[in-house]
């Protein structure tokens, strides 16, 4: 690979010296730089080969005008991450479906009778939200503009945008809370659940859902980005949604008994081996809904505020085994408990650890499961010295369950104030955020 080799692909600014740059940075996990360790490179750049009926099958494939004398394609638009026997050409994002710019109009001098009596041209139709305009009319005047350059608008400028936002690993954690070959995997794994309706292509539809979930920023803000209307980017996100939870489902497992045991961190070992699951709760901020029973329902007191709550259960690995529906605000530790369907995995000799709040031994004393929680004074005045040190022995590895929650409140979705119209979602934004932290790293890494 010479140093002047960049990704030939239309759009794709993958090359040597990204690459170079990315494996002279310090990699957290082995704790030495990324070229000595056996983390794989964010991508690689594959040569064109030199037989005759592949080079042209490369050439047809990217569809060059004038290609270099060097032609490199990065790793990203291989089906299989390199040229392969089944898959040797390149064949995914290639860009070259956009059509050609469109030219300018020529202007053409006409004389001051003949403007007169000429139709008055078409008035500039604001993109934008001001304080004269109606917002109501905003969506209907963005449909008339784009009309006649549907095509343009949302292939020549939608296509550029996954690759103009996601560079590098840390771009992509910043946008969608996963790392970029992880966002890559997925996209290929969500090509099939695409709908027809929608012109943008499938990696850009992604990660305009990503990024609601990730930074909760305003669907117009999204759609200026992404060069669609709002109620197209609501369409896309509300499709994702559905789609995401039931793709992503099957990464909240409930893992068996022995894999528990396998997985088990030395801090767990130690003073709880027969750990199966760290449960807490926790909870949302909610705008406040119109109806009054809502609103008393979703009324936390704890937060003086209308909120969703849920319940999270980790795993002794730091891998969130199960999240439940979202439930009011208003409701119990205990009662989330009991309706969620958690009590449903647990079998006898298992041990649940779990907060003061949680007064659920005689629901699990039925199913033959040990709570864990920490001593409680009752009429004493403090706790014994014995106490005190199992209490301290509980804090010590219940604080991965809260580390976990804050993984799933990256995703601000879940972290600033839920909008009412996202209200119906919440189960599955829940689902979908709990799994996309589980492709993460390892929370707790002694694990052997």
């Amino acid at each position: 690979m010479s140093s002047g080799s960049t990704c030939a692909v239309v759009g794709c600014h993958n090359n040597s010296r990204k690459l170079k740059n990315a494996l002279e940075t310090f990699c957290l996990e082995h704790q030495q730089l990324r070229k000595a360790c056996p983390c794989p490179p964010p991508y690689a750049l594959h040569s064109m080969p030199w037989k005759e009926d592949r080079k042209l099958a490369w050439l047809a494939a990217l569809r060059l005008k004038h290609p270099p004398k060097r032609v490199y394609v990065c790793s990203f638009h291989f089906i299989d991450k390199k040229p392969t026997e089944l898959h040797p050409d390149p064949e995914l994002y290639l860009g070259y479906d956009r059509p050609p710019p469109k030219k300018r109009r020529k202007l053409t001098r006409t004389t001051l009778s003949a403007s007169i009596s000429t139709q008055p041209p078409e008035p500039h139709l604001h993109s934008v939200h001001t304080q004269w305009e109606d917002p109501s009319q905003q969506d209907h005047q963005y449909g008339n503009r784009s009309r006649r350059k549907d095509v343009q608008d949302k292939m020549t400028q939608c296509d550029e945008v996954a690759y103009f936002i996601l560079q590098n690993d840390a771009d992509a954690l910043l946008y969608t809370g996963i790392a970029l070959e992880t966002f890559n995997t997925l996209v290929s794994t969500l090509e099939g659940y695409d709908n027809n309706e929608f012109t943008v292509p499938v990696r850009d539809q992604v990660l305009m859902t990503l990024m609601k979930l990730k930074s909760n920023r305003v669907i117009g803000d999204l759609s200026r980005q992404f060069h669609i209307s709002q109620s197209m980017a609501s369409k896309i996100i509300s499709h994702w949604l559905d789609k995401l939870e039931e793709v992503l489902r099957p990464l909240i497992p409930w893992l068996p008994k022995e894999t528990i045991q396998a997985t088990m961190p030395e801090a767990f070992k130690k003073n709880f081996p027969n750990t199966t699951c760290i449960i807490d709760c926790s909870e949302t901020l909610l705008q406040k809904p119109r109806n009054l029973g809502s609103r008393g329902e979703s009324y936390s007191h704890y937060y003086s505020h209308n909120t969703v709550k849920y319940l999270v259960a980790v795993a002794p690995c730091g891998l969130i085994m199960f999240v439940s529906a979202a439930y009011g605000g208003r409701c119990s530790d205990k009662f989330i408990t009991m309706d969620s369907g958690i009590l449903t995995y647990l079998k006898p000799g298992d041990e649940v650890m779990a907060d003061r709040g949680f007064t659920i031994k005689d629901l699990l004393f039925e199913r033959k499961v040990r709570l864990v929680i920490p001593a409680f004074t009752k009429k004493r005045r403090q706790l014994t010295e014995e106490q005190v040190t199992y209490t301290r022995r509980i804090a010590n590895v219940r604080i991965h369950v809260e580390r976990a929650i804050r993984r799933l409140k990256v995703y601000k979705i879940l972290s600033q104030i839920v909008p009412i119209s996202m209200a119906p979602k919440v189960d599955k934004i829940l689902r979908i955020c709990a799994a996309l932290v589980n492709l993460r790293e390892d929370l707790i890494r002694d694990t052997q």
